[in-house]
């Protein structure tokens, strides 16, 4: 067998993924639950209220997905800096990220100050963008807190400590529960705020997850948090570390991006066609989440390897991901194929709206795969330092390929609303087929560890 092809992890290393893995994925979901809840509850006032939450985290996700990816610079700095024993390297990297968190905090808070024209102008209903903007207006107290968790929660997935990350998110969840009861419908004395209150909730309860990530985390993060910043202050390596990080947040934009324009579009279909999609798109997301959890621990299994220059572990760990990430995917597939409507039933009464449903559930039941083969792809990407290509093979599969045919297919057939998606699944198919013969050809070689400081003199 060649030495440097992928080989079968081990049973330990296997278990080793599925642990960190498991809290990760229930991390993710605890994190889109926040945005859920809001949903939900601001549901209960009106439908104006509904659609301004719904459209205010929308437009907060997908802009701050480009700040949080360009944070994921911390997956090879740190993992690879834990693997090598370079503890000087892991506190420098977590304090610059930590200063990284605030300047992409400013940066982002801009885009919310000007959501309102932003709403306007991709034409959404008047009534609702007032409270849309108020949403993501008063979101904007939360962005420095919402990031630092980003950098610290990187930090000790890196070092293989998940367990404040889950207590953090769960604590964050019960607050954000509570706050939306007190001040959406004015308990305890508090005035009925509804949308306003449904952002203070959320922008107080991102704090807690902070505050709570710090207490639970504080023995692991203490000796990297309370020692001299002098080193981390330095200009250089700050700018590697944003140049190795933004292309992960390009790459991250380009495909929440397409999806997010694959949500206009079924807007411009109509109210039937663009409840159908949120539908297959809200089950596409849920499962999208395991193979975003193997990503991550690939991320830091890959990422230790290569820092203490064990490159046969690094295949092994990158096999197992693929394994046991794309094998869900492969199941979740199999069951959306068989029953679309079964599983379009769960979540609306409405006929029409399960009927596209159902269409569009099969279409995701096919690229399932393809999803989870390029989500883990990015994982082992990100651990081995790798972030440029990866960004250019991304926009290549969804706006190269996807978007166009989406728009051809949805616009110019009589596909419709299956065309969108179909366009959109030729595009990740290419996108995953390129992430994977990359990164299948980076593990094959002898990786070297990233290094973003210069050494003195």
């Amino acid at each position: 067998m060649n030495p440097h092809s992928l080989s079968w992890p081990t049973r330990a290393e296997l278990r080793e993924m599925l642990g960190i893995a498991a809290p990760v994925v229930f991390v993710q979901v605890g994190l889109q639950l926040m945005g859920l809840v809001d949903t939900l509850m601001v549901g209960r006032i009106s439908a104006d209220a509904l659609g301004g939450v719904a459209l205010g985290n929308f437009y907060f996700f997908n802009i701050a997905i480009f700040g949080m990816g360009t944070l994921m610079a911390l997956d090879p700095v740190v993992s690879q800096a834990v693997g090598a024993g370079d503890e000087g390297a892991v506190r420098r990297g977590i304090q610059r990220g930590v200063l990284l968190s605030l300047l992409v905090s400013t940066l982002v808070a801009a885009c919310f100050l000007a959501s309102g024209p932003a709403f306007r102008l991709l034409q959404q209903p008047p009534e609702v963008v007032p409270l849309a903007h108020a949403y993501v207006q008063i979101s904007t107290a939360g962005l420095p807190s919402f990031f630092a968790f980003v950098v610290l929660r990187q930090s000790l997935q890196a070092m293989l400590s998940i367990r404040p990350v889950l207590v953090a998110v769960l604590v964050a969840n019960v607050a954000n529960i509570a706050l939306n009861w007190v001040l959406i419908f004015g308990h305890l004395g508090a005035p009925p705020l509804g949308v306003v209150g449904s952002a203070w909730s959320t922008a107080i309860a991102r704090w807690v997850m902070l505050a709570t990530l710090l207490w639970v985390g504080w023995p692991e993060l203490r000796g990297h948090l309370t020692t001299s910043w002098r080193e981390a202050l330095r200009w250089r390596p700050l700018w590697n570390t944003v140049r190795l990080g933004a292309p992960i947040g390009f790459q991250w934009f380009f495909e929440a991006g397409a999806f997010a324009l694959a949500t206009l579009m079924f807007g411009w279909l109509g109210t039937v066609p663009l409840a159908g999609h949120e539908v297959a798109l809200s089950l596409a997301s849920l499962t999208f989440m395991v193979p975003v959890g193997f990503s991550v621990a690939a991320a830091a299994l890959v990422g230790q390897a290569v820092g203490r220059g064990d490159m046969p572990s690094a295949r092994r760990h990158a096999a197992g991901a693929w394994v046991l990430g794309v094998g869900f995917m492969a199941f979740s597939g199999l069951m959306m194929l068989l029953f679309p409507g079964v599983i379009a039933a769960w979540f609306t009464a409405d006929h029409a709206v399960i009927s596209i449903a159902a269409g569009l559930i099969a279409i995701a039941g096919v690229f399932q795969v393809f999803d989870g083969t390029q989500a883990v792809a990015s994982g082992l990407a990100r651990g081995t330092g790798d972030t440029k290509v990866p960004m250019l093979l991304h926009l290549f599969g969804f706006w190269g390929l996807g978007v166009p045919l989406a728009a051809v297919l949805g616009f110019r057939t009589p596909l419709a609303g299956k065309g969108i998606w179909w366009g959109l699944t030729l595009g990740l198919v290419v996108a995953a087929v390129l992430q994977a013969w990359r990164v299948q050809h980076r593990l094959r070689q002898d990786v070297a560890r990233v290094v973003v400081e210069h050494p003195h003199g």
